[in-house]
């Protein structure tokens, strides 16, 4: 529910305000688009099959819901990339080379990740690598356990976990950290931080917003690596269910963060939700107050 009104309220805003986005917002989009495709496609599936304690469909689903969530994982992964590179190529470029990164730009970009995407999640289907049940048999992904069985699942995985995991991880991680130490410089140079122009500022409050975003995702999926690992050296039968359920969940709730970042640090976002909501009428006692006629806003929800 979190991850579809929220990430919802990101897409109403960008639909609403499409003539004044700016193109490294596109890749903001591209997130919630992903977000709220992982919740749409998956999890009612995963609830269902939590209520009836066995999954339910047979392979054919099975195969679906393993292909949607590796579809939107590496998705959200890639773009969470892109936003790191592009904004580091703004933060330590000249003006008039970060405004070369228009929105066709940014376009080519996002179908790039989506073809990548796609690419890695419909290769099981055709032979290399396998999807499979979760342990605890609600869920299905990736067939971690054909590690060592076979010779194409351990080319697949290993494969897999560089290219989609590790050195997006590791671009991420070398970007903010190149980030940071640009912005120190840049600040140890201005003494008086009432000096600090407003353009620095602003830059600094994107950037740690797309740091939190990141960190967000790589956080809620750490636990589940950690115990998709455990199973590839192990027998998955060495762990509880509950053991291998809690990082499954935690991982899902990835999708529900970022609109709670995009509140907190985001004037715009903040009035346009608020607008949102005078639209919906979810505001409605707020404005029946008596001096309603002199207030423009409740003149317009009047009429």
């Amino acid at each position: 529910i979190l991850t579809i009104l929220g990430n919802s309220a990101v897409l109403a805003t960008a639909v609403k305000r499409s003539s004044l986005l700016k193109s490294p917002e596109l890749l903001t989009v591209n997130l919630a688009v992903a977000d709220i495709g992982m919740a749409i496609s998956m999890y009612p599936l995963a609830i269902a099959s939590a209520w009836n304690h066995a999954w339910l469909g047979g392979d054919a689903s099975c195969i679906y819901y393993a292909l949607m969530g590796f579809l939107f994982g590496v998705c959200s992964m890639m773009t969470l990339c892109a936003m790191a590179v592009i904004r580091f190529l703004v933060t330590n470029s000249s003006k008039s080379n970060s405004k070369k990164i228009t929105k066709n730009t940014v376009r080519i970009l996002i179908t790039f990740i989506w073809l990548y995407s796609l690419l890695w999640a419909i290769l099981p289907l055709v032979g290399w690598g396998y999807y499979g049940p979760e342990p605890f048999g609600i869920s299905c992904t990736i067939a971690w356990s054909k590690f060592h069985n076979s010779s194409n699942g351990f080319s697949f995985i290993l494969s897999m976990f560089l290219l989609c995991t590790v050195l997006p991880a590791l671009t991420i991680v070398a970007c903010y950290l190149g980030i940071a130490w640009k912005v120190h410089k840049a600040y140890q140079e201005i003494q008086n931080i009432d000096r600090i122009p407003n353009a620095a500022k602003l830059e600094k409050k994107l950037t740690l917003m797309a740091v939190l975003i990141s960190v967000g995702f790589l956080s809620s999926w750490t636990p589940y690596a950690a115990a998709s690992f455990w199973s590839i050296f192990n027998s998955s039968d060495s762990l509880q269910p509950i053991v291998t359920l809690l990082p499954c969940l935690f991982a899902k709730s990835s999708t529900a963060y970022n609109p709670f970042i995009y509140y907190i640090f985001s004037k715009t976002f903040r009035r346009e939700i608020k607008q949102l909501q005078c639209c919906c009428g979810w505001r409605v006692r707020f404005f029946s107050t008596d001096n309603s006629a002199e207030n423009p806003v409740s003149m317009m929800w009047s009429g």
